[in-house]
């Protein structure tokens, strides 16, 4: 590359480098915001938090890098038009096609790591963020018995308290009521050992010396037993998970799934790198200012063209969900309509000989 093609591709690099770290930060404190809700409202232990935001942050990222592109593009060469490089660079012979070409270097780097996140790493971060919050859940259904507070699990059909604890872990002048199918059952003991199996899966409540009482609600007959040891198992997160969602299914599963939904999100994760490509295609002509335009005059407009191009995509994706649209049609006519928009921009503000310098 030639010393112009260095210093075009330095700014538009620099530029999206920054404009899509601001994005990304944006999102990211949004993000963990609705963590941090979640976490409050659903009881997720701490150390899954910001596993449970950088899974989150990849997905999002594909929506950002495109538009952080298409941005980037525009701020650094409004730059350029707006500070009259641009028109030296024209009486030296370089126009605007000659801008394609580290544009078009950047573009191709973008679209390469867009195309490793939308077609693999985003679905495995999905699924991995779905996994985490199921065992999340699984966790903090039952949670850590701490003594002085009443604790519910199972679903909310058992209750459990302790008024204290020893040093080694002990909970000691236990309280437990739980609902086994018609009947309850009320223990108390002395003392109690919480004990996980499973993987967290199985919770085990041995209570030392005490009394278990059991009967029918409405019946007087009641069964009371005595007790040295008695063992009192809790399954928790046994609710079935449901099939895999789309979003976390391999693309090749859903290439050659001929389901409308899957076809549907396949042509969603195909069209986020080739979205890069047509932005960069777009941008060009969009950051061309005119004399004595301000350099952020085309950033209402650019943000404007982002959002239609983008809902378009999304109600494709959409109509192909509900069969409205054929998997053949998809969202292909959005990309090829977005595409005839910059060529003829191309055509209109562009010299007839754009192509040759």
């Amino acid at each position: 590359m030639g010393i112009i093609d260095r210093y075009i591709l330095r700014e538009v690099g620099l530029s999206w480098l920054a404009v899509t770290a601001v994005l990304l930060a944006i999102l990211v404190s949004n993000q963990l915001a609705q963590v941090l809700g979640q976490a409050a409202e659903r009881g997720y232990p701490r150390e899954v938090i910001f596993g449970l935001i950088g899974l989150m942050s990849i997905q999002n990222g594909t929506y950002v890098i495109p538009v952080g592109l298409l941005l980037g593009i525009v701020l650094a060469l409004g730059r350029l038009y707006h500070e009259s490089e641009m028109a030296a660079l024209r009486a030296c012979g370089v126009g605007p096609g000659r801008l394609l070409r580290p544009v078009g270097i950047l573009a191709l780097a973008v679209t390469a790591l867009l195309g490793w996140l939308a077609l693999d790493a985003a679905p495995y971060s999905f699924g991995r963020a779905q996994q985490i919050q199921r065992e999340a859940l699984k966790a903090a259904e039952f949670g850590m018995l701490e003594p002085g507070k009443f604790h519910t699990f199972a679903h909310g059909s058992a209750v459990f308290y302790a008024e204290s604890s020893d040093p080694d872990g002990t909970l000691r002048r236990v309280f437990l009521q739980r609902r086994v199918a018609d009947r309850v059952e009320i223990v108390l003991a002395d003392r109690a050992r919480h004990l996980v199996q499973e993987g967290g899966a199985l919770h085990v409540l041995v209570l030392y010396d005490g009394e278990r009482y059991e009967g029918a609600p409405g019946q007087p007959a009641m069964r009371r037993v005595r007790f040295a040891e008695h063992g009192v198992p809790v399954r928790v997160g046994q609710q079935n998970a449901g099939p895999a969602r789309v979003e976390t299914r391999p693309t090749l599963d859903l290439w050659a799934d001929p389901a409308l939904a899957a076809q549907a999100e396949f042509q969603r994760r195909v069209s986020l790198p080739l979205m890069a490509l047509v932005l960069m295609v777009l941008a060009v002509p969009l950051a061309e200012l005119r004399p004595r335009q301000g350099r952020y005059a085309r950033i209402g407009v650019v943000i404007l063209v982002y959002f239609v191009y983008a809902n378009l995509l999304s109600a494709a994706q959409t109509w192909i969900e509900k069969g409205w649209v054929a998997p053949s049609v998809g969202v292909w006519w959005t990309h090829a309509l977005v595409l005839l928009g910059a060529l003829w921009l191309w055509w209109r503000h562009s010299p007839p000989d754009w192509a040759t310098r």
